[in-house]
């Protein structure tokens, strides 16, 4: 079985796949009040409807073998990892192949707002260290229902992801 080692979550490396930002570690330019400093605009996204929040709660696997993926034909996702670092498996925009021969594995710390852009392969992100992570996932309302196909990986695609 192919194995993906998880790297660290860098602007190189992540750029094929979204963007990213350290939201419980802002920099930059912040505008300033007496008590408050808001750093505006740091990730964003378009949706011609309404946005929704949901939480996803996943429990850490014996191993990490993915054996399902999903992508969002319209719609990019924004995953933020609320109480553990997380591993986000992804791989590139395929037209519905999959393509898990190029499949990446980020560590993504906890309170970083990973941004998917449309189409990536990606499933669940998987906790790093906890026995269970809550994950605030962000996508336009009912995308699970309208927008989500879910691909059974054969046995030649799955693969395992190691630290």
């Amino acid at each position: 079985m192919k194995q993906v080692k998880v790297q660290p979550l860098t602007r190189d490396a992540f750029a094929p796949f979204g963007e990213f930002y350290d939201m419980g570690n802002p920099d930059g330019y912040p505008l300033c009040g007496a008590i408050h400093k808001f750093y505006p605009d740091r990730l964003t996204t378009s949706c011609a409807g309404r946005l929704a929040f949901s939480p996803l709660v996943v429990k850490k696997p014996g191993s990490m073998v993915i054996t399902q993926q999903e992508y969002h034909t319209s719609t990019e996702e924004l995953m933020l990892p609320l109480d553990d670092d997380v591993i986000v498996h992804v791989a590139p925009a395929s037209g519905g192949a999959t393509v898990t021969e190029h499949a990446k594995a980020f560590l993504v710390p906890k309170n970083t707002l990973v941004k998917l852009k449309t189409a990536i392969w990606h499933l669940a992100p998987l906790p790093a260290t906890k026995d269970q992570v809550t994950v605030l996932i962000i996508l336009p309302e009912c995308t699970y229902a309208n927008d989500c196909p879910v691909v059974d990986l054969s046995a030649d695609e799955q693969f395992e992801i190691v630290k």
